[in-house]
């Protein structure tokens, strides 16, 4: 399960690892609940033969280990405030999978305490990641066989993960980073329009990415449509929006590259955006600046998904790490 900003993805794989289907809900839907996740999977697959399910769920920064949800305080997060707009679909989802007793793990996000994670990215982040880029990161691992490599999840923010000796080592998350197409870092502007009471801390973030600079403001929902829309029409203020999305994105991998102790085997795109092939080929744009120096692999958006169903098939077949992250599961 793929906890994103505008849904809630499930993965469904078989005992061999082969992918059967994926499905998406609303996350505002499940709020109000037009849609339960439990009947929705009990329309594909029935629910006595789920071995395990592999959940992700918010920062995923209140543990550090993947664990059963029973072991679990608090959803295994510290707050839910400052994490992008909060609707509820995610919580009530976790409540349905909670009470129906199907085997679960909780995926952690990574933070200043995991201890897998190399102390210079623990010592300057307190937060690098949701535990989303987890299962994407292991997704693009199964899917290259690459040791060594940078993740490019673009969607409604963009956070890059850096790869190496097959264990991630650290990552940038979206408030401090690229831009992605909602979220974005938070710049001097905004620390002085939140110091003066315009605007919160949260707020900024989920209206700093490329839609500030197209001036779209409707419901995240429908931000990617009408950028891409704009985009297509030739609107100039979309055109920079885009372009400057994807020179950050550029910048952060370059910035990673740059700190890694070994040579890259490949950038993996991913995510709605870094998949995408029209209207922009994201492939193409970032190439401009990273001058086909790499190898790129491009994982569709439903990665993030299927990589928690890998992650719940191989803890359900006693593996001891995931990508560096140790696994309790007694």
């Amino acid at each position: 399960m793929d906890h994103g900003t505008t849904g809630i993805s499930f993965g469904i794989i078989s005992d061999k690892g082969d992918p059967i289907e994926v499905f998406k809900i609303d996350r505002e839907d499940s709020k109000a609940g037009r849609v339960s996740a439990i009947e929705e999977l009990s329309k594909r697959i029935s629910l006595d033969s789920i071995k395990l399910i592999a959940m992700t769920y918010g920062m995923g920064d209140g543990i550090a280990k993947i664990q059963p949800i029973a072991k679990v305080k608090n959803r295994g997060i510290l707050s839910i405030q400052g994490a992008g707009k909060i609707t509820g679909g995610g919580t009530s989802v976790y409540s349905e999978i909670e009470e129906s007793n199907i085997p679960t793990v909780l995926i952690p996000g990574l933070h200043k305490d995991s201890p897998s994670l190399d102390p210079l990215f623990r010592a300057a982040y307190s937060h690098q990641a949701s535990s989303e880029k987890i299962s994407i990161s292991y997704s693009a691992f199964l899917e290259t066989n690459w040791k060594n490599m940078i993740i490019a999840d673009i969607s409604s923010n963009s956070v890059n993960i850096l790869v190496e000796d097959g264990k991630i080592r650290g990552a940038v998350d979206a408030c401090i980073g690229a831009m992605g197409i909602v979220h974005g870092p938070i710049d001097l502007k905004m620390i002085r329009e939140i110091d003066e009471g315009i605007a919160t801390a949260n707020e900024s973030f989920s209206h700093a990415g490329a839609v500030k600079i197209a001036n779209i403001n409707t419901k995240v929902a429908h931000m990617k449509e009408e950028l891409l829309e704009k985009y297509e029409n030739q609107d100039d203020s979309s055109k920079l929006a885009i372009d400057t999305l994807i020179m950050t994105v550029a910048m952060e991998i370059a910035g990673l590259i740059g700190i890694a102790n070994n040579k890259i085997d490949g950038i993996v795109l991913t995510g709605s955006l870094g998949s995408m092939k029209s209207p922009i080929d994201f492939e193409k744009e970032l190439n401009k600046y990273l001058k086909n120096k790499y190898e790129i692999a491009i994982l569709p958006s439903t990665s993030g998904a299927y990589g928690a169903a890998q992650i719940a098939k191989d803890v359900y077949n006693n593996k001891k790490e995931i990508l560096g992250i140790e696994i309790d599961f007694n």
